[in-house]
């Protein structure tokens, strides 16, 4: 499992551990994990021209004491200083003893940038708020338009190290070093678009942070665990039974495409409820399909309702009322009362993507997807429910507050039609198979995403290569 830490905790735990060890030590950890990075990464050290990007924090300081590294295997390496004044004394001096040089930035600054073959930017650490201040924004503009390698100290300067938010101009880099942790800006957007490839450096920190997280990402051991695999006496029964009330006359493949989601999580049947039965059975014979209404359908252990359901308030309330699991996806996000939601026992499971997040909301799409861990946690506290935000980093957040669950396998080939109702079916018959809201909604964006990549291979897919896709990725976790 990997997880996220927010500022303040982090800089607790770093206090405490300073405390245990001699002055100066944990830096020095954390600088000799960021020169081997910066060396790996180049390849070679000896005669390239590295550039520090340093600002007045501690930051700062990692950078200088990393260039002094870097200088002494051959490396040429120039500090631009943000505030001279105030720069990181001993990593300075430790520059410029191993044959370092330091400009100010209000020199030729971005002309030594235009001639680096690596970049470090060590201009704001984790209390960074709000974009990047005048002075630096010259800089970031440098480094966008040279052709240098980026490497970030602990988070890039300019993005929100708590919510991932960039409300301003920021450092986009290759790599980012990061210390001790993982900072939720780094696994959420957009920030963690800023980030590049992260690379977490152990300064000890493990030794005293606190549980819970702030963010947990599953890793295929922990959805492996999760997944749920029939006994020698399971039946259908005992594997889950999902209901899919979906679809519509205008909107049939909805319905299609949540039971082929739904035939490939793991319940041991099927049950489609709605006015696309013909279309559902003649793609899928196994399913069991009724026109009767959800109270009549049979027994189920859970329900996915409204793809595709037009207007068709009516079943998604009669879903509602169900004591058992829920997921509501899409037209039923829409149609579902909020006081109903909020009074039901048994779980619950909503799926918005973005625009459908901002409606639930009353605020602009741009603000949800600016602000999405914020928007997760509103949502998931307004509806007293798990609400799973969809994108190109799918957040999962329990009505009960704890750590969020944020989830990277996807890829940008899953922004097609149909690809959301796969996801709905293929976490209802998680839900079903005995998974918490939180767990089957976890694993259901993790294996949907990693389906998407699976079927993808570079080129578009459609939601039933997606649907395709999910066997293949259920094998890959398991190692199969």
């Amino acid at each position: 499992m990997r997880t996220a830490y927010g500022v303040e905790t982090v800089r607790a735990a770093e206090r405490e551990l300073m405390a245990r060890l001699p002055e100066g030590a944990l830096m020095q950890r954390a600088a000799a994990g960021l020169a081997v990075a910066c060396g790996q990464l180049m390849g070679r050290v000896y005669g390239t021209r590295v550039v520090l990007l340093v600002g007045s924090g501690d930051n700062g300081g990692d950078a200088l004491y990393a260039g002094a590294r870097l200088a002494r295997r051959g490396a040429g390496v120039t500090a631009v200083l943000l505030a001279p004044e105030r720069t990181h004394t001993g990593g300075l001096a430790a520059l410029r003893a191993a044959g370092g040089t330091a400009v100010a930035a209000s020199g030729d600054a971005e002309g030594v940038i235009r001639r680096a073959d690596l970049v470090v930017d060590g201009i704001v650490g984790i209390g960074g708020r709000g974009g990047l201040r005048g002075d630096a924004v010259p800089l970031a503009e440098a480094v966008r338009g040279a052709r240098a390698t980026v490497v970030a100290v602990d988070l890039p300067s300019g993005v929100d190290a708590d919510s991932g938010e960039v409300s301003g101009a920021a450092i986009r880099a290759d790599l980012t070093v990061t210390f001790g942790t993982h900072k939720p800006g780094l696994l959420i957007d957009p920030a963690r678009e800023y980030a590049g490839t992260v690379r977490l450096v152990d300064i000890g920190l493990g030794e005293v942070l606190p549980a819970p997280p702030e963010l947990e990402a599953l890793q295929h051991a922990d959805v492996a665990r999760l997944l749920p695999v029939p006994g020698a006496e399971s039946d259908k029964y005992r594997r889950g039974v999902v209901g899919i009330a979906a679809g519509s006359a205008r909107y049939p493949g909805a319905a299609v495409l949540a039971v082929a989601g739904a035939l490939r999580g793991g319940a041991g049947a099927v049950r489609y409820v709605g006015p696309a039965a013909d279309a559902v059975i003649a793609r899928f014979p196994e399913a069991l399909v009724s026109d009767q209404g959800p109270h009549k359908a049979g027994r189920v252990q859970a329900w996915v309702v409204g793809p595709g359901a037009g207007d068709d308030a009516g079943t998604v309330a009669e879903v509602l009322e169900a004591e058992v699991p829920v997921l509501v996806d899409a037209d039923g996000l829409r149609l579902a009362d909020r006081g109903a939601v909020r009074g039901r026992t048994a779980p619950t499971l909503m799926t918005p993507h973005a625009g459908e997040a901002a409606a639930l909301l009353g605020i602009g799409r741009s603000e949800v997807e600016g602000a999405r861990l914020s928007a997760v946690r509103e949502l998931a506290g307004r509806y007293g429910a798990t609400v799973l935000l969809k994108g190109s980093t799918t957040l999962i957040a329990d009505s009960e507050g704890g750590a969020v669950r944020v989830n990277a396998t996807g890829t940008g080939w899953l922004a097609t039609a149909g690809s959301g109702d796969v996801l709905s079916g293929l976490s209802g018959s998680l839900l079903a198979a005995g998974l918490s809201a939180l767990d089957a909604g976890s694993v259901g964006a993790y294996l949907h995403g990693l389906a998407g990549r699976l079927a993808a291979e570079g080129a578009p897919v459609g939601a039933q290569d997606v649907a395709e896709g999910v066997r293949r990725a259920w094998r890959d976790v398991r190692g199969g």
